[in-house]
């Protein structure tokens, strides 16, 4: 034996607790002889004797001692490696990556990863925000576990599952035309001038193909890469802006900017989870996935 045994080293802690290897032998249903070979090979690997026979049985020597003290703590890493690896495996331990758009991470992610983070506190979970076109690209190719996308023409094949929906509304500074409006329909907005996200953003391109379907042009006077951004401009006075209502909320709030129904069809959006096939997920990203879905939902 040029290296330790776990199981040798296990059956003799036991001996030296038991004082006897028929006892060890009847309780673990193995043959006394085999472990009484084993021991002698633990002997022979450590140049010294463990045991020593007696009229009762058999009783540790002074190194035969410490090896069971020793012994004890290797063989409790030895379970708790075991033990750990194996949550793992069901998802209690791990390492989750996920990509999400602006709208997910600002409106819904924040509460439902910390309620996540609660019941699974050994789970990491990584978090990055693209844009939609890319979170499926990412996620197809194996960059991100999950993604978080408003649904949008792709062509990866992924599965995915219902999420949240959102709802798109205009803002535009006090005083502007549009100000006073409870309700107003797309093709009002396109007569004033625009603060956009910037290109390829899921909002942007939806506005672009909803002014192409009627015939018309966006008059945009900039585009911004960010939601608190694209309030700061609209309350400057610089344009309108289109956002989710739930941002929209948040960002103009005590601030100089009105938040108007936008009246058309497409500014209910759908958001989705999306992933390359579940059943392949590591079991943390599974039972984050499950957790998500509850919480689209409710």
């Amino acid at each position: 034996m040029s290296k330790l045994d776990p199981t040798s080293l296990r059956l003799f802690v036991r001996i030296v607790e038991e004082g006897s290897i028929a006892a060890v032998a009847s309780r673990e249903h193995i043959a006394a002889s085999a472990i009484s070979r084993r021991i002698s090979e633990l002997e022979y690997a450590l140049k010294t004797q463990l045991l020593a026979r007696t009229n009762k049985g058999v009783e540790a020597t002074a190194a035969g001692i410490t090896l069971a003290n020793l012994a004890r703590g290797v063989l409790h890493e030895m379970d708790e490696i075991h033990a750990q690896m194996l949550e793992y495996a069901s998802g209690v331990r791990g390492h989750v990556r996920v990509m999400a758009n602006i709208s997910a991470i600002i409106q819904f992610l924040p509460n439902e990863i910390l309620a996540f983070r609660r019941d699974h506190p050994h789970v990491q979970v990584h978090l990055q925000e693209s844009i939609s076109a890319a979170i499926t690209k990412a996620v197809y190719e194996n960059a991100a576990d999950i993604g978080i996308y408003t649904v949008m023409p792709h062509g990866q094949d992924l599965e995915t599952f219902p999420y949240h929906v959102d709802e798109l509304v205009l803002i535009a500074p006090e005083g502007h035309p549009l100000a006073s409006r409870r309700t107003v329909s797309f093709r009002d907005t396109l007569d004033h001038e625009y603060v956009g996200l910037h290109t390829g953003s899921a909002i942007n391109m939806q506005l672009l193909r909803a002014a192409a379907e009627m015939d018309m042009t966006i008059r945009m006077a900039m585009q911004v890469t960010s939601y608190d951004a694209l309030c700061v401009m609209v309350e400057a006075g610089l344009g309108i802006g289109i956002l989710p209502r739930e941002v929209a909320r948040r960002f103009a709030k005590g601030v100089g900017i009105r938040v108007i129904k936008l009246d058309e069809p497409w500014a209910r959006r759908q958001l989705k989870i999306c992933v390359r096939s579940f059943n392949a997920l590591p079991g943390a990203a599974q039972l984050l996935v499950n957790h998500l879905k509850q919480g689209g939902n409710a």
